[in-house]
């Protein structure tokens, strides 16, 4: 069995100025974790081999390391100059060339969202490219002999899926606690890298359909959000409290 792990290295803080990712500035998505326990413990209840998949500059490669450390069994990157500037779009379409290209596969995990742009776009994005049925938020799964049988709750209601593979799925962030990584993996994750580096011309891609030049949507800008806040204690007993509180959100045209 061959599970792909999508996973990214994040912006650790909004920058000063220009978006600069770095060693120091960057680290593995924490809701690609989860994920990535929810792939080992399918390897160690059906055996097989675990890929971490990521797309990024050189950097996400300790993404990749932690990721091993973790368990998995090898790690690829996407990196290529051309593919800076690659909003959700056009990271899926490179995504999508190295999932083709490390096929044949059998199941393709995605985190639900990243925490530095929050889309949660590029898994359905991805499969869509693929032309691979999804399942979004997946919270619980079973095995079955030539696929899967998964729940997922949305809007109160729990929905069941049979799956057969190849399949996508995107994994809640609460259906598994990632394990600890012992410092031996750590050691020698980090020390015997072997990250394959796919560029555009390995994937079959050409410049016009990643970086700014395939992306639709662009970032202008990033920056830290300024919150205002400010703390009123209302004085009296709980009624006159109450009384002017309604006084004060009436006034403040809050409620009619």
């Amino acid at each position: 069995m061959h599970i792909i792990v999508c996973i990214k290295s994040v912006i650790v803080k909004a920058p000063e100025a220009g978006m600069v990712r770095s060693h120091d500035s960057t680290e593995l998505n924490p809701f690609d974790r989860p994920v990535l326990e929810t792939a080992l413990r399918i390897k160690e209840a059906r055996g097989g081999i675990v890929t971490a998949l990521s797309m990024g500059p050189e950097s996400s490669i300790s993404a990749i390391s932690e990721a091993r450390a973790m368990g998995v069994d090898r790690g690829v990157l996407t990196c290529d100059p051309a593919l800076a500037g690659s909003d959700t779009l056009a990271t899926s379409t490179a995504l999508a060339a190295a999932l083709k290209k490390l096929a044949p596969f059998d199941l393709v995990l995605f985190g639900t969202r990243t925490s530095d742009s929050d889309t949660g776009q590029v898994g359905p994005q991805a499969a869509l490219l693929l032309g691979i049925p999804l399942v979004t938020q997946v919270h619980s799964i079973e095995h079955r002999d030539s696929g899967l049988y998964v729940e997922r709750t949305a809007d109160g209601f729990i929905e069941k899926f049979e799956l057969s593979f190849p399949v996508a799925l995107t994994i809640h962030p609460a259906s598994a606690q990632p394990r600890d990584i012992d410092l031996a993996g750590i050691g020698s994750a980090f020390e015997e890298e072997n990250t394959k580096i796919w560029n555009l011309s390995d994937l079959e891609l050409s410049p016009d359909q990643v970086g700014d030049a395939g992306s639709p949507t662009k970032v202008l800008s990033i920056s830290r959000a300024k919150r205002h806040k400010k703390c009123e204690f209302l004085k009296g007993d709980a009624l006159e409290q109450a009384d002017e509180l309604i006084k004060q959100l009436t006034e403040s045209g809050m409620i009619g």
